[in-house]
């Protein structure tokens, strides 16, 4: 059967890309918990365990905290 049809191919990962988001998941991740462990729970909106869950499940997660999971000290 020859017809124009596309043939779906699978392509194998970058193994140096996957170890290039991983180092910065891992990084992100762990910036955010050092500074939830010493950030007063009056200063961080929310649940720190959460904002740590949050964190631990993807990049995003740690984004948020740094954007939305922080109060001005003041």
């Amino acid at each position: 059967m020859t017809g124009g049809g596309a043939v779906a191919t699978k392509r194998k990962p970058n193994k140096l890309v996957l170890a290039m988001v991983g180092v910065v998941h891992i990084s992100a991740m762990t910036l955010t918990w050092r500074n939830i462990r010493n950030r007063p729970a009056r200063q961080v909106r929310g649940n720190k365990a959460i904002w740590r869950t949050a964190s631990a499940m993807n990049t995003a997660g740690s984004a948020a905290y740094w954007i939305f999971g922080r109060k001005r000290a003041g």
